[in-house]
Parts: structure tokens; sequence; C-alpha cells
């Protein structure tokens, strides 16, 4: 307390005039109607930068959670579009499971990310307490990403696509050829599309999305634009390289499909056999 006294008493002619201006300015600014709309709005400044600065760290701080809000919003509304018939497609191009209303999404985190080897996996945060489990399909808003193969409880893998043993069935969406989707092992941006016959009019910048003959990914989810084409040794069959929609090296969250149909679809097929 003394040491305050003697600050008052040894700064006593600075604080005197201080307060002397504080006041001066304070009758000057109440008795101006011009200098009191000037100050408020300087104030209004002051304090509203003072606010958005403020809101900015908190929001930064609260990036996550807003980052999940969205994606389990987003996860309904994909939900609700990959169930709607596409009206694009003539009726017998139609794929029946379009109609069904039987794929479910589910938002994970992604936790591990390889892609500079052969074979690579991805690690989600959910598990079978989040009813994931194996042959569900893995996708991003920008495309796919892979097929789980395998879950614990809290945690699953996924087999990427910039896997030597990923095969997916996909098409061009301009003119609705099939063939299936794998990869070289070389660039983890450029992936292949083969067995397309000859006979399908490629362009360099055409999109090819999933087909829809699995049962793992609904039909017309995006993966990338025709880089280059080739035809294979017998003439018969391109080999089409695709440039990625989805940057495979940077991935933090995904959506996890399942067709809640699929066990009943298959149990049917191998009664057929």
């Amino acid at each position: 307390m003394q040491q305050i006294f003697n600050f008052l008493i040894r700064n006593k002619n600075n604080i005197l005039f201080l307060l002397l201006l504080v006041l001066s300015l304070f009758l000057t600014i109440q008795s101006h109607s011009y200098h009191k709309s000037k100050f408020i709005s300087s104030a209004n400044f002051v304090t509203g930068g003072i606010y958005r600065w403020a809101n900015g760290v908190q929001t930064y701080f609260h990036l996550d959670d807003y980052n999940k809000r969205l994606l389990e919003e987003n996860q309904q509304l994909r939900g609700l579009l990959s169930n709607i018939p596409d009206t694009s497609l003539t009726k017998n191009h139609l794929d029946s499971l379009s109609f069904s209303g039987i794929y479910e999404f589910r938002t994970a985190k992604v936790i591990s990310n390889n892609y500079s080897k052969v074979d690579n996996y991805i690690t989600l945060d959910k598990g079978k307490s989040a009813g994931i489990e194996a042959e569900y399909g893995v996708v991003t808003s920008q495309g796919i990403v892979g097929i789980v193969d395998n879950a614990s409880k809290n945690y699953s893998r996924v087999i990427s696509i910039l896997n030597s043993s990923s095969k997916i069935n996909a098409q061009l969406k301009r003119t609705n050829h099939f063939g299936s989707l794998i990869w070289d092992g070389k660039d983890p941006n450029i992936v292949q599309l083969v067995d397309v016959p000859r006979l399908a009019p490629l362009k360099k910048g055409d999109t090819i999305i999933t087909g829809g003959k699995s049962l793992i990914f609904p039909q017309g989810i995006p993966i990338g634009r025709i880089d280059d084409f080739k035809l294979d040794t017998n003439e018969s069959y391109y080999t089409i390289n695709i440039k990625l929609f989805n940057d495979m090296t940077n991935i933090g969250y995904v959506y996890i499909i399942e067709n809640k149909d699929k066990a009943e679809i298959n149990a049917l097929e191998e009664n057929d056999d």
C-alpha cells in the first residue's frame, strides 16, 4: 500500500493533468452534439474491432466443433440426395437401388493417412460402436476415398484407392461406359480406369463417377477427370489416367456410406447360385 501512495505522490502532477484532460473532454463532448456523435462513432469502431477480434479467436478455437456440425448437416443432406432418382438418366439406365432409400451416411475423422506406398491405408476415428463395418464406402465432398476393410470397437481401417488391391466400379459420366478403377502405384493424384471398350468416345477432361454396379457406392459420386488415355496391346480396351478430384494427401473428415440392404441382396444372390 505504501508503494501505491509513493507512486501517487511522485506522479501527482501528471495524474492531475490527466484527470483535468479527461474532465475537459467529457464536458466538451457532453455540451456539443457534433463532438458527442464523433465520440460515439469512434467508440463503436474500437469496441466493434475488439469484439471481432475476440470472436475470431473464439471461432478459431471452435473450428473443430463447427466442422463437425457442418458434417452432421451434410451427412443428412447426402443421405437424402443419394436416395433421389437421377432423372437425367433414361428408364433403362436407372439402377433400382437409387429408388430404395438404402444408403446411410456417417461422419468420421481421419487420424492416419498413407499415400507414399504401393498399398496404402487410412485409419478413421469411428468403429463398430458407431455402426461401422467392413465393405462400407468412404468419400469426401470432393470424391471417393476407399472402402473399409476392417473395424475395431472405436476405429476402422480403409483400403485407400491408392492401393494395388483396390478395384472399384466406375463409369464415364458423359457416355455411361463402365470400367474398373485401379492404381498403378505411381502418382497419388492419378488413378487408372481400365477395361473401357475402344468404342467409348473419350475426351480429355471428361468426368469419371462411380458406376453404381456394386453394393458399396451409390452411382454418381465424383472421382476425377480424364488426363490422358491409350489402347491396350490388343487395341480392344482403353487404359485411362484419371486426375482425382480429391487431394489424397490431405484428407481431414470423411463420410462413410452404408448400404442397408447389402446383406439381403447378397443372400439373395447366393441362393440363386
